[in-house]
């Protein structure tokens, strides 16, 4: 398995290579996808793509934790945590290049 991490330069670099935008258009384009995303996120909404999987925001309650090394117990705030969840496809997908 490659420890190799794709960054947004790589995907624009795909975009321009696949479909043949400008190098500068499609690094906006690239931008403009990964702004939407986060600003549905941020207003608490969903986001799926399909045969990719979907985003969600979940909020977490309040609950007490324990310090592993001195067993202390610590009491963690709530919050919102993003969950993906990939779909079927491309569960598919990654269980046949094993």
């Amino acid at each position: 398995m490659s420890n190799q991490t794709i960054t947004r330069a790589d995907l624009a670099e795909a975009v321009y290579q696949e479909v043949g935008l400008s190098r500068n258009e499609s690094a906006d384009l690239v931008e403009a996808v990964l702004e939407e995303i986060s600003d549905t996120l941020v207003k608490g909404e969903n986001v799926k793509i399909s045969s990719f999987g979907s985003f969600s925001v979940r909020q977490k309650g309040e609950r007490i934790g324990r310090n592993p090394k001195t067993g202390v117990e610590v009491p963690i705030t709530p919050r919102k945590v993003l969950v993906f969840r990939a779909s079927h496809v491309l569960k598919s997908r990654i269980n046949e290049e094993e």
